[in-house]
């Protein structure tokens, strides 16, 4: 059996080399237009930014490297211009000659990638992008030739990535968005922090704004304002390399990328696509969605390979679990963010809560926001976020694993993790959420989240702080009356008749202060989160 590999990096290498350990008699060819076949794509802005100081660490195998270990035959600088499906041929363009030819195949394994999207504007080509190795070069050139000022457009995982690594070499860097907030993949109130840090960190933000036109020395913004930019970075997204595949007949999918079934296999039975180009099941939705992520590509190569040897295999669907760090913070989301599920109209429950990294009492602590997303009805988990200095990776990681198999928020109440005061808490932040999403459902708890706070205030509900006057006094929300939690059993006759809505800084004595009240005959609600979920949310 003879497979042709296009396109190497996470999805192809990986097929390639997976088959080669099921395969050994196989012949196995692999075409990369590019002049690396496998490298660490996602290392690229650290590299800029001098976090990795030696570019070969970056190139994980070459040519040599994989035909000497898996006698895999790879050429670099070849582009497939053409897939004839009937002869089961790919013709092949030499970059290096110019020279042209055909190569047959049996099986024929899709790796193209996606391409990154740069719009059509006043002297764009200046500007650089940041996919392979290649762009890294010409970046790290400029850079090496006294750049000094840097405008990055996209505040995404990639942008946020390349803005703190260009302002680490010590450029002076704004990192231009046209949505309202940083990292818009999170939601508003999660974003927050993340832009203080940003800021504090010397970043400029430009925010709701767009680039409109490239000059020699600056860029202009569609508010007039002329920005320096020795270096422009366009990190707006990607689009799918689909071309080949369009022009070969194959069917794409409703998000625009190869349409694939659950082995990998497009509608030819004989071609298979990984990778940014192929379409994905989305695990909350059951539809096509694309997910740009390194870790799908690997596993969904591996996948490819397994089939094409006559293994059983299906893929699970994706739920786009992503992490990045931000300076001293770290984020990262799994599954659905709550715009995306209010865009949708499907039905959901927000909990928010600022539990510690790990046991208050052992130094080096630090808050986490977390907020997990589930169905009010099934209870069924959608999606979750967390910020943090420490520990935020590991709860996303926990929770993704919480939605691949099925477990509702509840049932987080009751997950046994690992635990050590410099680890975690006897009550880890996941197992908190559970207990909270818990006692929402069986109606021990009531919560009102950050935005609808106005609206039920506008009903003539009462806010009542129950934190200290001390924290009270350092910043409240307007109007509230403050009775703190130690003195409100005693004082509750002071708060007026009608419905109440309690809150602390993060949540847990607000908690406490609903039971006590509706122990007392009262009618009130927890403000989710608390006044610092209430107060990222305003600064939003």
């Amino acid at each position: 059996m003879k497979v042709v590999v296009i396109g190497g990096v996470a999805g192809g290498m990986s097929a390639a080399t997976r088959l080669r350990r099921l395969d050994e008699s196989a012949e196995i060819v692999v075409l990369e237009r590019g002049a690396h076949v496998s490298y660490a794509n996602c290392g690229l802005p650290y590299f800029l930014g001098g976090v990795i100081e030696e570019r070969d660490a970056l190139l994980v195998q070459t040519p040599e490297t994989l035909r000497a270990r898996f006698r895999l035959d790879v050429r670099v600088r070849h582009e497939a211009v053409a897939v004839d499906r009937d002869a089961r041929t790919v013709r092949v363009r030499d970059l290096v000659t110019g020279d042209e030819y055909a190569e047959a195949y049996d099986r024929l394994v899709l790796s193209p990638g996606a391409r990154p999207f740069v719009p059509r504007l006043a002297g764009v080509e200046r500007a650089f992008t940041l996919r392979d190795v290649t762009d890294t070069d010409r970046i790290a050139a400029s850079l090496a030739a006294g750049a000094r000022s840097a405008v990055v457009v996209g505040a995404g995982f990639i942008g946020v990535e390349a803005a703190e690594n260009l302002r680490r070499r010590g450029l002076d860097v704004t990192l231009v968005e046209l949505a309202g907030q940083v990292l818009p993949p999170l939601d508003p109130e999660m974003a927050a922090p993340l832009a203080d840090e940003l800021r504090a960190s010397g970043i400029d933000l430009a925010l709701g704004t767009q680039l409109k036109e490239v000059r020699d020395d600056d860029v202009v913004l569609d508010d007039g304002r002329a920005v320096p930019a020795d270096v422009v970075l366009m990190a707006i997204g990607v689009r799918p390399d689909v071309a080949l595949a369009r022009d070969a007949g194959l069917v794409l999918g409703p998000r625009g990328g190869i349409a694939v079934d659950d082995t990998g296999r497009t509608g030819d039975p004989a071609v298979y696509a990984v990778g940014d180009a192929a379409e994905k099941r989305d695990a909350l939705s059951g539809e096509s969605t694309l997910v740009p992520l390194a870790n799908l590509a690997n596993r969904h190569g591996r996948l490819v390979a397994d089939a094409i040897a006559g293994r059983p295999v299906t893929a699970r669907p994706a739920t786009g679990t992503a992490v990045v760090q931000v300076f001293g913070l770290t984020a990262a989301a799994t599954g659905w963010n709550e715009k995306r599920l209010r865009a949708a109209g499907r039905a959901h429950q927000a909990v928010h809560l600022h539990p510690g990294s790990h046991a208050g009492y052992y130094p080096g602590a630090s808050p986490i926001a977390l907020k997990v997303l589930y169905d009010p009805s099934d209870l069924r988990i959608l999606g979750a976020q967390a910020v943090g200095a420490d520990g935020v990776d590991k709860r996303i990681d926990v929770l993704a694993t919480a939605i691949a198999g099925g477990l509702t928020a509840p049932d987080l109440a009751d997950l046994e993790l690992a635990y050590a005061p410099p680890y975690g808490s006897a009550k880890d932040p996941v197992t908190m959420a559970g207990m909270i999403a818990e006692n929402l459902a069986t109606g021990t708890d009531r919560t009102v989240q950050w935005h609808e706070l106005a609206a039920v205030r506008d009903t003539g509900a009462t806010v009542v702080d129950v934190r200290t006057a001390a924290e009270h006094a350092r910043g409240a929300i307007p109007g509230a009356i403050n009775v703190p939690l130690d003195e409100l059993r005693e004082r509750s006759g002071e708060l007026p008749d009608g419905d109440l809505v309690v809150h602390c800084q993060v949540g847990l004595r607000g908690h406490t202060a609903l039971r006590l009240l509706a122990g007392l005959g009262r009618d009130a609600a927890n403000l989710d989160g608390g006044y610092a979920t209430w107060s990222a949310g305003l600064a939003a």
